[in-house]
């Protein structure tokens, strides 16, 4: 009976190509940047190899896909790490629009208007988007017309900081209407 060689599994939840160091890089032969940015030329793996052990330092493919493909001679754990640094830096940077939401009734009071309104305001002044939703129970629903006239009342409330989106809408017993930020 033949015996197959095991590959090694597939990392499947890596977005990134794989980078290969050291012994890793099979094709040979390579163009050699040193550590300082010195070109050293094309030479074979071994070769590289051991200018990059000569500097106590590893041997890391850069451009793969370059003929000759291109290595550089560097500190492998650094470079992993200024890499993990610079994908923090760069998330901690991004804002994330997140959609909130605001229910109304169609017989809301002045009082629980602006406070819901203010909330909407807030969440619009932070970037985010607002869903308005208007809900109806049973016999409100004969007069939709009076919940329409509160979105219009929101939107025009928050022309100013925020534009609409996506028109009211009713779904069931609920119509609402996204406003986003201007």
């Amino acid at each position: 009976m033949k015996e197959i060689a095991q590959l090694p599994p597939l990392d499947n939840n890596s977005k990134a190509p794989r980078t290969r160091v050291n012994r890793q890089i099979r094709i040979s032969p390579v163009r050699v940047i040193a550590d300082n940015g010195d070109q050293l030329g094309v030479l074979t793996i071994d070769e590289a190899l051991a200018a990059a052990h000569e500097r106590g330092l590893d041997l890391v493919e850069v451009a793969p896909l370059a003929r000759p493909p291109v290595v550089k001679i560097m500190d492998y754990g650094k470079f992993k790490f200024e890499q993990a640094k610079a994908a923090r830096a760069a998330k901690k940077k991004q804002h994330v629009i997140h959609l909130k939401e605001v229910k109304y009734r169609p017989g809301i009071d002045d009082h629980d208007f602006d406070f819901k309104t203010r909330h909407a305001r807030e969440f619009l002044a932070d970037g985010n988007k607002v869903k308005v939703t208007m809900m109806y129970r049973g016999r409100q629903m004969a007069h939709i017309e009076l919940g329409r006239e509160v979105l219009d009342r929101v939107a025009q409330e928050l022309k100013d900081i925020g534009k609409i989106e996506q028109e009211p809408k009713l779904e069931g017993r609920n119509m609402s209407m996204v406003l986003a930020p201007k």
